[in-house]
């Protein structure tokens, strides 16, 4: 078994005082990139060797593409991504290193990561895959679309991750997206399978498994892994997100561990290929 960092610098769950000083006031660029270095260095330096790569920067980009105003952009700059590369490079030359981030299969925000992958690499920072979260959605992102994202990175020149692969079959509340800070109030009609996900829906989400891939099979040679979001339908996170105490069905395994149709569906493409 290989094991993936999951994450080193993200704009969510990120302790206020990190970017604070004993004033509750903003620290200024030079304190918040010796915090960055000392805590890259020591998560990333603790496991040297053991970690096969690592998510160094997460969802950096809004969804219009531009970078996110978060306090990692606003005190030191959009350089704090390369920095971060290069503090993870040095705690573990030997260990992969990605930019993570989900919905760049919306073309303004894919042009955004193209964009901001090509800076990092110009500067020589080693980014070694791009991470497509490919949070899903029954009809969302359509094949075309999926297919256009991968081949992109794939002009570009570097290596793709699956890297948070679930497909969410209750009804949706908000366009695409995976903002872990939304919470919005439950409503029977946005909880409808409590009792277990009826047959036609079943089906559908095996072809929707099936469907895509197809598309990673097909682009299996710039795609370096695919990581599910969970291996149950209990434990993952689309039955608290973006409401919470729904009962979702988004993974290849029920919740008991059973194989559902699902599994098969993708398990029987090895005869298509």
């Amino acid at each position: 078994m290989s094991i993936i960092g999951h994450t080193l610098v993200w704009h969510n769950q990120t302790p206020a005082w990190v970017f604070q000083d004993d004033y509750a006031k903003a620290v200024d660029r030079e304190t918040l990139l010796k915090r960055l270095r000392d805590h890259v260095t020591t998560v990333v330096g603790r496991y040297k060797g053991r970690i096969k790569g690592w998510d160094v920067v997460n969802e950096a980009l809004n969804q219009d593409g531009t970078m996110r105003q978060s306090p990692w952009l606003k005190i030191i700059g959009e350089d704090y991504l390369a920095k971060a590369f290069e503090f993870a490079h040095e705690a573990d030359p030997g260990a992969q290193l990605y930019y993570n981030d989900y919905d760049l299969e919306l073309p303004a925000k894919r042009k955004g990561a193209i964009g901001l992958i090509t800076r990092l690499r110009t500067r020589g920072v080693p980014v070694t895959a791009i991470g497509l979260q490919n949070h899903n959605q029954l009809k969302w992102p359509s094949v075309v679309e999926e297919e256009a994202t991968i081949s992109a990175f794939e002009q570009l020149g570097i290596k793709v991750n699956i890297t948070e692969l679930d497909v969410d079959v209750l009804p949706r509340t908000t366009e695409p997206g995976a903002d872990y800070a939304l919470d919005i109030p439950a409503t029977p009609q946005l909880n409808p399978y409590t009792n277990g996900l009826p047959d036609v829906v079943q089906r559908r989400l095996a072809e929707r498994y099936a469907d895509l891939f197809r598309v990673y099979l097909k682009h299996r040679d710039v795609i370096d892994r695919i990581t599910f979001w969970c291996v149950t339908d209990g434990d993952s996170w689309l039955n608290n997100w973006p409401i919470k105490g729904r009962t979702n069905y988004p993974l290849l395994f029920d919740r008991d561990g059973r194989p559902k149709p699902a599994f098969d569906a993708v398990v029987k493409l090895k005869n298509e290929n």
